[in-house]
């Protein structure tokens, strides 16, 4: 018998599962410094309309599959709660029947800090647990400035952060991100990022 759902619920920010291990702490800063931009009619108009897509999960619980830089950023800023946008209900499944359906629709990224695969279990159960990602940071940075361009395909900045990873030392990040910034927009308009998603070129 099929569950009978609500494609669009209310939940509590502590509540919701993340579907990645790792997050970019400065596109985390930014979006904070955009809500402390806002007056109260914008902020209460921005959670109206910014609805979390999430797979209802075994035990019924929430597995947001995008906006976790925006998550921690409104729990940060004590905002409690959201509204949802409920994709799938594979609240039926087992375990590992749910995990190898969400990996099948590119609705998890099991990868650490260092860009290393990761067992499911080590995905964390909380926003909060979320770990800092430099390169990340970087990817969302280098978007922003233009470099490339935002793309559909699922955690296509993760596969951006993988490439500077490997063209940049982490040393070099962590002295000088402007630095940083600015090789990495160099290399992402070159032949090298050409099979990158939102890439454009030279």
């Amino acid at each position: 018998m099929t569950r009978v759902y609500r494609p669009l619920v209310s939940a509590k920010l502590l509540d919701l599962h993340p579907t990645q291990l790792t997050i970019g702490y400065a596109e985390v800063e930014e979006k904070r410094r955009q809500w402390h931009a806002m007056d109260k009619k914008a902020r209460k108009d921005l959670l109206a309309r910014h609805w979390f897509p999430c797979i209802l999960g075994p035990g019924g619980k929430h597995y947001v599959i995008d906006h976790h830089h925006l998550g921690l950023a409104l729990l940060q800023e004590n905002v409690k709660t959201i509204w949802l946008l409920v994709l799938k209900d594979l609240s039926w499944l087992q375990a590992n029947a749910f995990w190898r359906v969400m990996e099948f629709h590119q609705w998890v990224h099991p990868y650490d800090q260092d860009g290393q695969r990761c067992d499911y279990d080590a995905v964390p159960t909380c926003l909060t647990e979320l770990t800092d990602d430099p390169y990340r940071s970087l990817a969302g940075q280098a978007r922003v400035a233009g470099a490339f361009a935002k793309d559909s395909v699922p955690f296509s900045e993760f596969l951006w952060a993988d490439f500077f990873r490997e063209h940049i030392k982490l040393a070099a990040l962590e002295r000088d991100f402007s630095a940083a910034l600015k090789k990495a927009i160099k290399l992402a308009r070159t032949e090298q990022a050409r099979y990158l998603p939102g890439w454009a070129g030279g």
